[in-house]
Protein backbone atom coordinates (compact mmCIF):
# COMPACT_ATOMS: atom_id res chain seq x y z
CA UNK A 1 0.00 0.00 0.00
CA UNK A 2 1.60 3.37 -1.01
CA UNK A 3 2.41 6.22 1.49
CA UNK A 4 0.12 9.46 1.67
CA UNK A 5 1.39 12.08 1.89
CA UNK A 6 -0.64 15.27 1.85
CA UNK A 7 1.94 18.38 0.51
CA UNK A 8 0.66 22.35 1.85
CA UNK A 9 1.22 24.92 -0.39
CA UNK A 10 0.20 28.15 0.23
CA UNK A 11 2.29 30.79 -1.96
CA UNK A 12 3.74 31.13 -5.78
CA UNK A 13 7.14 30.15 -4.50
CA UNK A 14 6.12 26.80 -2.45
CA UNK A 15 4.22 25.80 -6.03
CA UNK A 16 7.37 25.85 -7.57
CA UNK A 17 9.04 23.85 -4.60
CA UNK A 18 6.67 21.64 -4.78
CA UNK A 19 7.71 20.63 -8.13
CA UNK A 20 10.58 19.07 -7.63
CA UNK A 21 9.30 16.39 -5.47
CA UNK A 22 6.22 15.96 -7.19
CA UNK A 23 8.46 15.33 -10.17
CA UNK A 24 11.25 13.07 -8.23
CA UNK A 25 8.04 10.90 -6.69
CA UNK A 26 6.43 10.62 -10.20
CA UNK A 27 9.76 9.99 -12.04
CA UNK A 28 10.77 7.00 -9.31
CA UNK A 29 8.25 6.39 -6.43
CA UNK A 30 5.08 6.05 -7.87
CA UNK A 31 4.42 2.60 -6.46
CA UNK A 32 5.80 3.68 -2.87
CA UNK A 33 3.98 7.53 -2.34
CA UNK A 34 0.86 8.82 -3.01
CA UNK A 35 0.83 12.91 -3.07
CA UNK A 36 -2.21 15.31 -2.65
CA UNK A 37 -1.75 18.89 -2.93
CA UNK A 38 -3.70 20.97 -0.58
CA UNK A 39 -3.68 24.87 -1.66
CA UNK A 40 -4.55 27.24 1.00
CA UNK A 41 -4.95 29.90 -1.00
CA UNK A 42 -2.89 32.24 0.89
CA UNK A 43 -1.71 33.97 -2.07
CA UNK A 44 -4.16 32.98 -4.99
CA UNK A 45 -4.83 34.92 -8.20
CA UNK A 46 -6.08 32.82 -10.94
CA UNK A 47 -4.35 34.12 -13.75
CA UNK A 48 -1.13 34.05 -11.64
CA UNK A 49 -0.81 30.89 -9.96
CA UNK A 50 -2.46 28.94 -12.84
CA UNK A 51 0.62 29.80 -14.93
CA UNK A 52 2.68 27.90 -12.27
CA UNK A 53 1.07 24.42 -12.16
CA UNK A 54 1.12 24.79 -16.20
CA UNK A 55 4.92 25.34 -16.71
CA UNK A 56 6.04 23.34 -13.81
CA UNK A 57 4.29 20.35 -15.24
CA UNK A 58 2.29 19.69 -11.73
CA UNK A 59 -1.44 18.49 -10.75
CA UNK A 60 -3.96 21.24 -9.85
CA UNK A 61 -4.57 20.98 -5.62
CA UNK A 62 -7.13 18.42 -5.06
CA UNK A 63 -8.23 21.19 -2.16
CA UNK A 64 -8.19 24.74 -2.22
CA UNK A 65 -9.12 26.56 1.08
CA UNK A 66 -9.39 29.78 -0.54
CA UNK A 67 -8.18 31.67 2.68
CA UNK A 68 -6.90 34.81 0.81
CA UNK A 69 -5.31 37.54 2.03
CA UNK A 70 -5.66 38.66 6.05
CA UNK A 71 -3.83 39.95 9.30
CA UNK A 72 -1.64 36.87 10.31
CA UNK A 73 -4.30 35.78 13.31
CA UNK A 74 -7.27 35.66 10.82
CA UNK A 75 -5.24 33.97 7.95
CA UNK A 76 -3.62 31.67 9.25
CA UNK A 77 -6.63 30.55 11.93
CA UNK A 78 -8.63 29.84 8.49
CA UNK A 79 -5.88 27.79 7.59
CA UNK A 80 -6.42 25.83 10.86
CA UNK A 81 -9.93 25.08 10.63
CA UNK A 82 -9.76 23.85 6.90
CA UNK A 83 -6.92 21.72 6.97
CA UNK A 84 -7.74 20.10 10.28
CA UNK A 85 -11.01 18.78 8.50
CA UNK A 86 -9.12 17.64 5.05
CA UNK A 87 -6.40 15.77 7.28
CA UNK A 88 -9.18 14.24 9.66
CA UNK A 89 -10.98 13.09 6.18
CA UNK A 90 -8.04 11.81 4.49
CA UNK A 91 -5.77 10.13 7.48
CA UNK A 92 -2.55 10.92 5.42
CA UNK A 93 0.56 8.36 6.74
CA UNK A 94 2.12 12.51 6.81
CA UNK A 95 1.91 16.23 6.16
CA UNK A 96 4.64 18.00 4.20
CA UNK A 97 5.25 21.71 4.62
CA UNK A 98 7.56 24.05 2.65
CA UNK A 99 9.69 27.21 3.95
CA UNK A 100 8.57 29.64 6.41
CA UNK A 101 4.90 30.68 5.55
CA UNK A 102 1.60 30.99 7.57
CA UNK A 103 0.50 27.77 5.34
CA UNK A 104 3.74 26.48 6.93
CA UNK A 105 2.83 27.36 10.30
CA UNK A 106 -0.67 26.16 9.93
CA UNK A 107 -0.32 22.92 8.12
CA UNK A 108 2.35 22.00 10.95
CA UNK A 109 0.11 22.84 13.70
CA UNK A 110 -2.80 21.29 12.39
CA UNK A 111 -1.09 18.12 11.50
CA UNK A 112 1.13 18.15 15.04
CA UNK A 113 -2.33 18.31 17.18
CA UNK A 114 -3.93 15.15 15.28
CA UNK A 115 -0.53 13.79 15.76
CA UNK A 116 -0.04 12.81 11.92
CA UNK A 117 3.87 13.20 11.41
CA UNK A 118 4.77 16.70 9.79
CA UNK A 119 7.66 16.97 7.35
CA UNK A 120 9.45 20.33 6.83
CA UNK A 121 11.67 20.89 3.98
CA UNK A 122 13.94 24.37 4.14
CA UNK A 123 14.25 23.35 7.63
CA UNK A 124 17.12 25.16 10.34
CA UNK A 125 17.08 28.35 8.58
CA UNK A 126 17.62 31.34 10.58
CA UNK A 127 18.04 35.08 10.27
CA UNK A 128 17.64 35.91 13.97
CA UNK A 129 15.51 37.90 14.02
CA UNK A 130 12.48 37.75 15.64
CA UNK A 131 10.71 41.29 13.93
CA UNK A 132 10.20 38.98 10.94
CA UNK A 133 7.11 36.69 10.92
CA UNK A 134 9.10 33.82 8.65
CA UNK A 135 11.00 33.76 11.81
CA UNK A 136 8.53 32.47 14.03
CA UNK A 137 6.86 30.45 11.48
CA UNK A 138 10.52 28.43 10.79
CA UNK A 139 10.74 28.38 14.41
CA UNK A 140 7.53 26.98 15.09
CA UNK A 141 7.44 24.45 12.40
CA UNK A 142 10.47 22.85 12.78
CA UNK A 143 9.90 22.14 16.59
CA UNK A 144 6.54 20.35 15.85
CA UNK A 145 8.26 18.20 12.59
CA UNK A 146 9.24 14.55 12.55
CA UNK A 147 11.62 15.03 9.64
CA UNK A 148 13.56 18.37 8.82
CA UNK A 149 15.07 18.28 5.67
CA UNK A 150 17.50 21.46 5.72
CA UNK A 151 19.38 22.80 2.21
CA UNK A 152 22.60 24.19 4.08
CA UNK A 153 24.98 23.06 6.07
CA UNK A 154 24.63 26.22 8.31
CA UNK A 155 20.93 25.05 8.80
CA UNK A 156 21.70 21.62 10.08
CA UNK A 157 24.15 23.24 12.79
CA UNK A 158 21.40 25.85 13.45
CA UNK A 159 19.07 22.54 14.52
CA UNK A 160 21.99 20.32 16.07
CA UNK A 161 22.36 23.88 18.08
CA UNK A 162 18.63 23.67 19.03
CA UNK A 163 19.19 19.99 20.12
CA UNK A 164 18.10 18.13 17.06
CA UNK A 165 19.16 14.78 16.14
CA UNK A 166 21.12 13.64 13.40
CA UNK A 167 21.58 9.59 14.47
CA UNK A 168 19.75 7.62 11.53
CA UNK A 169 19.35 4.95 14.17
CA UNK A 170 16.57 6.72 16.09
CA UNK A 171 12.93 6.34 15.47
CA UNK A 172 12.01 9.62 14.13
CA UNK A 173 9.20 10.74 16.06
CA UNK A 174 7.72 14.31 17.13
CA UNK A 175 9.48 13.88 20.59
CA UNK A 176 12.37 12.32 18.80
CA UNK A 177 12.90 14.29 15.79
CA UNK A 178 15.39 13.49 12.82
CA UNK A 179 17.91 16.01 10.68
CA UNK A 180 18.54 15.19 7.14
CA UNK A 181 21.11 17.67 5.13
CA UNK A 182 19.92 16.83 1.96
CA UNK A 183 20.51 20.11 -0.41
CA UNK A 184 18.18 22.89 -1.81
CA UNK A 185 14.71 21.75 -3.83
CA UNK A 186 14.75 24.72 -5.79
CA UNK A 187 18.49 24.04 -7.15
CA UNK A 188 16.92 20.65 -8.73
CA UNK A 189 14.67 22.85 -10.00
CA UNK A 190 16.65 25.39 -11.63
CA UNK A 191 18.76 23.11 -13.16
CA UNK A 192 15.60 21.20 -14.58
CA UNK A 193 13.94 24.14 -15.98
CA UNK A 194 17.21 26.11 -17.14
CA UNK A 195 17.01 24.15 -20.39
CA UNK A 196 12.89 24.79 -20.63
CA UNK A 197 13.57 28.03 -20.47
CA UNK A 198 16.03 28.95 -22.65
CA UNK A 199 13.51 26.56 -25.90
CA UNK A 200 10.46 28.57 -24.29
CA UNK A 201 10.97 31.85 -22.96
CA UNK A 202 10.70 34.90 -25.22
CA UNK A 203 11.51 37.40 -22.55
CA UNK A 204 13.97 39.27 -23.69
CA UNK A 205 13.09 39.83 -27.05
CA UNK A 206 10.01 40.94 -25.73
CA UNK A 207 11.56 43.53 -23.41
CA UNK A 208 14.26 44.45 -25.72
CA UNK A 209 16.90 43.25 -23.10
CA UNK A 210 20.58 42.40 -24.42
CA UNK A 211 22.16 39.59 -22.45
CA UNK A 212 24.41 40.43 -19.42
CA UNK A 213 23.23 44.58 -19.86
CA UNK A 214 20.53 44.84 -17.34
CA UNK A 215 19.46 44.51 -14.39
CA UNK A 216 16.62 41.98 -12.32
CA UNK A 217 14.71 43.60 -9.05
CA UNK A 218 11.93 42.76 -7.03
CA UNK A 219 10.66 44.32 -3.76
CA UNK A 220 7.58 43.10 -2.28
CA UNK A 221 8.80 42.61 1.24
CA UNK A 222 6.03 44.89 4.22
CA UNK A 223 8.70 46.85 5.33
CA UNK A 224 10.00 47.76 2.00
CA UNK A 225 6.96 48.33 0.60
CA UNK A 226 4.95 49.83 3.06
CA UNK A 227 7.21 52.39 5.02
CA UNK A 228 7.25 55.40 2.99
CA UNK A 229 10.81 56.21 3.99
CA UNK A 230 12.24 52.65 2.87
CA UNK A 231 10.21 52.10 -0.39
CA UNK A 232 11.82 55.86 -1.03
CA UNK A 233 14.75 55.24 -0.12
CA UNK A 234 15.06 52.22 -2.67
CA UNK A 235 13.60 53.60 -5.48
CA UNK A 236 16.34 56.49 -5.43
CA UNK A 237 19.05 54.45 -4.55
CA UNK A 238 18.00 52.17 -8.01
CA UNK A 239 17.51 55.44 -10.00
CA UNK A 240 21.27 56.36 -9.03
CA UNK A 241 22.63 53.23 -10.12
CA UNK A 242 20.82 52.73 -13.36
CA UNK A 243 21.50 56.24 -14.67
CA UNK A 244 25.26 56.20 -13.34
CA UNK A 245 25.84 52.38 -15.10
CA UNK A 246 23.39 53.17 -17.74
CA UNK A 247 22.05 49.77 -17.44
CA UNK A 248 18.48 48.93 -17.64
CA UNK A 249 16.29 47.83 -14.24
CA UNK A 250 13.39 45.51 -15.70
CA UNK A 251 10.82 45.56 -12.40
CA UNK A 252 8.28 42.92 -12.41
CA UNK A 253 5.67 44.22 -9.68
CA UNK A 254 2.76 42.52 -8.04
CA UNK A 255 0.02 44.85 -8.28
CA UNK A 256 -0.25 45.49 -4.74
CA UNK A 257 3.89 46.61 -5.00
CA UNK A 258 2.81 48.97 -7.69
CA UNK A 259 -0.36 50.35 -6.13
CA UNK A 260 2.61 51.14 -3.00
CA UNK A 261 4.72 53.27 -5.19
CA UNK A 262 1.69 55.18 -6.27
CA UNK A 263 0.85 55.74 -2.27
CA UNK A 264 4.36 55.71 -0.50
CA UNK A 265 6.48 58.00 -2.95
CA UNK A 266 6.25 61.54 -3.27
CA UNK A 267 4.83 63.17 -6.26
CA UNK A 268 8.44 64.46 -7.38
CA UNK A 269 9.79 60.88 -6.77
CA UNK A 270 6.94 58.90 -8.66
CA UNK A 271 7.34 61.18 -11.60
CA UNK A 272 10.95 60.60 -11.86
CA UNK A 273 10.42 57.37 -11.40
CA UNK A 274 8.09 56.78 -14.22
CA UNK A 275 9.99 58.48 -16.94
CA UNK A 276 13.62 57.09 -16.06
CA UNK A 277 14.70 55.99 -19.27
CA UNK A 278 16.03 52.99 -17.36
CA UNK A 279 13.67 51.21 -15.38
CA UNK A 280 10.80 49.20 -16.83
CA UNK A 281 8.05 48.23 -14.47
CA UNK A 282 6.24 44.92 -15.65
CA UNK A 283 3.52 42.68 -14.48
CA UNK A 284 4.47 39.53 -12.30
CA UNK A 285 5.94 36.46 -14.94
CA UNK A 286 6.23 33.04 -15.15
CA UNK A 287 9.02 31.18 -13.48
CA UNK A 288 10.44 30.23 -16.79
CA UNK A 289 10.69 33.90 -17.59
CA UNK A 290 12.36 34.74 -14.18
CA UNK A 291 14.44 31.96 -14.95
CA UNK A 292 15.50 33.66 -18.77
CA UNK A 293 16.03 36.80 -16.74
CA UNK A 294 17.83 35.62 -13.54
CA UNK A 295 20.26 33.73 -16.28
CA UNK A 296 20.35 36.60 -18.41
CA UNK A 297 21.00 39.83 -16.11
CA UNK A 298 24.29 41.43 -14.91
CA UNK A 299 22.99 41.64 -11.52
CA UNK A 300 20.16 41.11 -9.08
CA UNK A 301 18.25 43.45 -6.77
CA UNK A 302 15.77 41.71 -4.63
CA UNK A 303 14.17 41.48 -0.90
CA UNK A 304 12.97 37.72 -1.77
CA UNK A 305 14.75 34.93 0.02
CA UNK A 306 13.92 32.86 -3.21
CA UNK A 307 15.83 35.12 -5.86
CA UNK A 308 19.01 35.40 -3.53
CA UNK A 309 19.66 31.86 -3.96
CA UNK A 310 18.48 31.46 -7.20
CA UNK A 311 20.99 34.40 -8.64
CA UNK A 312 23.86 32.22 -6.60
CA UNK A 313 22.90 29.48 -8.83
CA UNK A 314 22.71 31.33 -11.91
CA UNK A 315 26.07 32.79 -10.80
CA UNK A 316 24.82 36.04 -10.59
CA UNK A 317 25.61 38.81 -8.03
CA UNK A 318 22.75 40.32 -5.53
CA UNK A 319 21.92 42.92 -4.02
CA UNK A 320 19.60 42.30 -0.77
CA UNK A 321 17.11 44.46 0.36
CA UNK A 322 17.15 43.15 4.02
CA UNK A 323 19.22 43.87 6.87
CA UNK A 324 19.70 40.14 7.49
CA UNK A 325 19.06 36.71 4.90
CA UNK A 326 18.97 33.06 5.96
CA UNK A 327 21.19 32.95 3.44
CA UNK A 328 24.50 34.08 4.65
CA UNK A 329 26.18 31.36 2.82
CA UNK A 330 26.42 33.82 -0.24
CA UNK A 331 27.18 37.08 1.70
CA UNK A 332 30.33 35.39 3.58
CA UNK A 333 31.40 34.08 0.33
CA UNK A 334 31.00 37.72 -1.30
CA UNK A 335 28.13 36.69 -3.87
CA UNK A 336 26.30 38.81 -2.26
CA UNK A 337 25.63 41.84 -0.27
CA UNK A 338 22.96 42.95 2.20
CA UNK A 339 21.84 47.10 1.77
CA UNK A 340 18.90 46.64 3.54
CA UNK A 341 16.46 49.86 2.28
CA UNK A 342 19.95 52.41 2.33
CA UNK A 343 20.14 54.62 -0.87
CA UNK A 344 23.82 54.65 -0.46
CA UNK A 345 24.66 51.02 0.13
CA UNK A 346 22.38 50.44 -3.03
CA UNK A 347 24.82 52.39 -5.21
CA UNK A 348 28.04 51.83 -3.15
CA UNK A 349 27.76 47.81 -2.68
CA UNK A 350 25.85 47.07 -6.15
CA UNK A 351 29.02 49.62 -7.97
CA UNK A 352 31.14 46.99 -5.93
CA UNK A 353 29.62 44.01 -6.96
CA UNK A 354 29.35 45.19 -10.83
CA UNK A 355 33.09 45.78 -10.63
CA UNK A 356 33.98 42.70 -9.02
CA UNK A 357 35.64 39.78 -11.14
CA UNK A 358 36.89 36.71 -9.35
CA UNK A 359 33.67 35.31 -8.05
CA UNK A 360 33.61 31.67 -6.69
CA UNK A 361 30.34 29.37 -6.43
CA UNK A 362 31.02 26.73 -3.99
CA UNK A 363 27.93 23.72 -4.07
CA UNK A 364 26.41 24.95 -1.09
CA UNK A 365 22.86 23.48 -2.14
CA UNK A 366 23.76 20.38 -2.98
CA UNK A 367 23.96 17.98 -6.47
CA UNK A 368 20.62 18.73 -7.83
CA UNK A 369 18.96 15.52 -6.70
CA UNK A 370 17.44 16.82 -2.91
CA UNK A 371 14.29 15.91 -3.99
CA UNK A 372 14.89 12.16 -4.66
CA UNK A 373 16.98 12.03 -1.58
CA UNK A 374 14.10 13.41 0.01
CA UNK A 375 11.50 10.66 -1.24
CA UNK A 376 13.81 7.86 -0.15
CA UNK A 377 13.96 8.90 3.51
CA UNK A 378 9.87 9.28 3.95
CA UNK A 379 9.79 5.94 2.29
CA UNK A 380 12.29 4.53 4.90
CA UNK A 381 10.96 6.09 7.94
CA UNK A 382 7.40 6.41 7.09
CA UNK A 383 6.93 2.63 5.81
Amino acid sequence: MRLKILTIIGARPQIIKASALSRAINQYFENELEEILIHTGQHYDDNMSRVFFDEMGIPQPKYNLAVGSGNHGVQTGKMLEGLERIFVDEKPNAVLVYGDTNSTLAGALAASKLHIPVIHIEAGLRSFNKAMPEEINRICCDHVSTLLFTPTITGFENLIREGFHADENIHASADNPLVYHCGDVMYDNSLHFSSISEQKSTILNNLGLEKENFILGTIHRDTNTDLSENLSNIIQGLLVLTKETKLKLVLPLHPRTKSKLEVNLNEALHIELNSSPFIQIIPPLGFLDIIALQKNARLIVTDSGGLQKEAFFFQKPCLILRNQTEWIEIVKNGNAELVGSDSEQILEKGRKLLEKTDYSFPEFYGDGKAAKFIAEKLIEHLA
